[in-house]
C-alpha cells in the first residue's frame, strides 16, 4: 500500500507535459549548429522552468507569475541575442512569455508583456549597423509578420484562458449552488426528523399527563386533609404532608409544562413591533435580579411582522435567560436584529461569551427532554424550537466551548402560517 502511495505521489510530481517539454528543448539543443553553450544553457534552462512552473506554489501566485513571464522574456532575449539576433530562428520562443502572460493575466497584461517581447525582439535592430546592411522591403515584411504574429498568438490565447476562466467561475457558482442546497436540504431532513419525534413524543406525553392529572389530584387531597387533622404537636408528619403537597404542586406544574408541549399551538398573530417585544422579555428577566448586563443592538430597517407576541415573548425570554445562565457574574449577553440579505426573514441573534455547548450536544439540544443542567426538564428549547416552527420560522445555534454561544431566530417578514 505504501508503493502505491509513493506512485501516486510520483504521478503528481511528474506529469506526461514534463518529458515533452524535456524532449523538445533537448532536440533544439542537439540540432544547435554552433555548439554554444550560452544557447544550450538558455535552452535547457527555459526546460527545466516550464517543468518546475507547475509544481512550485510560488509561481502560483500573482508575484510568482510575473517574476517567471519575466524571467522567460529574459531567456529568450538572450537566445535570439547569442543565434544571430533579429536574423534568429529562435524568435519564436517568445511565444512562451506570451502565452504565459495571456493564460495568467487579462487583456492588459497580456497586452503589456507582448508589447515587451516585441519591444526586446524589436531591440536586436538597435545592434545593425546600417552603413554596412540595408533592410529591403521582403525583409520588412517578414518582421511585421514576425511582430503580428506573437500579438495574434497573444490575443487568441487570451481570449481561448478568459473563456476557460469564464467557465471555471460558472462551474464554482454551480458548486457553491450545489453546497448550499445540500445544506439547506440536511437542514431541512432534520428540521422533518425533529418534527416526527416531537410528534411521537407529544402524543406520548399528553397521554402520560392525563393520566397523571387524576392521581396527582388525589394524593394532593390527601396530603391536605392529612395535614388539618393532625395534632399540633405531630410536626414531623405535619412536615411530611407538607412536602408532599409541594412535590405533588411541582409535578403537577411539569405536567402543564408536558402537555403545553404536547397540545397544538393556536397562534393568535398580529403585527407586532420585534424590539418592543424583546424588550418586555428583557424587563422580566431584570425584574428577577439578572446578575448579566443586556445590550440591545436593533435593526431599524425591520417593520412589525405577523406573529403571536405573547408566545415570542416566551421565546426570547427563555434564549436570555439560557445566555445568562451561561454567563458569569458581571458579564455581558447581546440581543441584536437584523433583516436577512435576502429580505425574507427577520433575524434575532442572542450572544453570550459562556461556556458554549459541546459540539456533540449540539444536533440534540432542540430534543425534548435533553438537558445538560442538573434541575432541567429538557423542555425549554424544545417548546421554543415549537414555538418558532408554527410561526414558520427556523432556528439555528453556533457554539465553541469555552467562548459561547450564538442562537439565531429567523421569523418570516410575511406569515407562512
Amino acid at each position: 500500500m505504501h508503493l502505491f502511495s509513493r506512485l501516486g505521489g510520483a504521478g503528481r510530481l511528474v506529469r506526461p507535459q514534463d518529458f515533452v517539454w524535456l524532449i523538445l528543448f533537448s532536440a533544439m539543443a542537439a540540432v544547435s549548429p554552433t555548439r554554444d553553450p550560452l544557447e544550450i544553457l538558455t535552452l535547457l534552462s527555459l526546460a527545466l522552468l516550464q517543468v518546475m512552473e507547475p509544481k512550485a506554489p510560488f509561481f502560483s501566485t500573482r508575484e510568482g507569475m510575473t517574476f517567471s513571464i519575466l524571467l522567460k522574456l529574459l531567456m529568450g532575449y538572450l537566445l535570439i541575442g547569442s543565434t544571430g539576433g533579429v536574423n534568429s530562428s529562435y524568435y519564436l520562443i517568445l511565444l512562451l512569455p506570451v502565452v504565459s502572460a495571456a493564460t495568467s493575466y487579462g487583456f492588459l497584461g497580456t497586452a503589456i508583456f507582448t508589447a515587451l517581447a516585441c519591444g526586446g525582439y524589436l531591440s536586436f535592430l538597435l545592434y545593425v549597423d546600417f552603413s554596412r546592411y540595408t533592410i529591403d522591403l521582403d525583409q520588412k515584411r517578414e518582421l511585421f509578420l514576425r511582430v503580428a504574429f506573437l500579438w495574434a498568438a497573444g490575443y487568441l490565447t487570451n481570449t481561448l484562458a478568459a473563456a476557460n476562466r469564464e467557465q471555471s467561475k460558472r462551474h464554482r457558482a454551480v458548486a457553491e449552488q450545489l453546497a448550499e442546497a445540500n445544506r439547506r436540504l440536511q437542514e431541512a431532513e432534520d428540521a422533518g426528523r425533529r418534527s416526527d419525534r416531537l410528534a411521537a413524543l407529544g402524543q406520548l406525553t399528553a397521554g402520560l399527563a392525563h393520566e397523571l392529572r387524576n392521581p396527582l389530584g388525589t394524593i394532593k387531597g390527601s396530603a391536605d386533609m392529612l395535614a388539618t387533622s393532625l395534632s399540633r404537636e405531630n410536626d414531623v408528619a405535619r412536615e411530611m404532608a407538607g412536602f408532599i403537597s409541594s412535590e405533588v404542586d411541582r409535578t403537577n406544574s411539569l405536567v402543564s409544562r408536558f402537555l403545553e408541549f404536547a397540545r397544538p399551538m393556536q397562534l393568535r398573530l398580529a403585527p407586532a413591533e420585534l424590539g418592543y417585544v424583546i424588550d418586555r422579555a428583557v424587563t422580566h428577566l431584570d425584574r428577577m435580579g439578572s446578575p448579566v448586563a443586556i445590550f440591545k443592538n436593533y435593526s431599524p430597517d425591520i417593520a412589525p411582522l405577523p406573529i403571536d407576541a405573547e408566545l415570542m415573548e416566551r421565546v426570547f425570554y427563555n434564549l436570555l435567560l439560557n445566555a445568562t445562565q451561561a454567563t458569569a457574574t458581571g458579564g455581558t449577553v447581546t440581543v441584536k436584529t437584523r433583516r436577512t440579505d435576502d429580505g425574507a426573514y427577520a433575524e434575532v441573534s442572542v450572544i453570550d461569551r459562556g461556556s458554549g455547548i459541546d459540539p456533540k450536544h449540539l444536533q440534540n439540544i432542540f430534543n425534548p427532554f435533553f438537558t445538560t443542567k442538573t434541575d432541567g426538564v429538557g423542555l425549554g428549547l424544545a417548546i421554543v424550537s415549537k414555538i418558532v416552527d408554527e410561526h414558520g420560522g427556523k432556528m439555528s445555534v453556533e457554539s465553541e466551548p469555552g467562548k459561547g454561544s450564538v442562537f439565531h431566530v429567523f421569523l418570516p417578514v410575511e406569515s407562512k402560517t
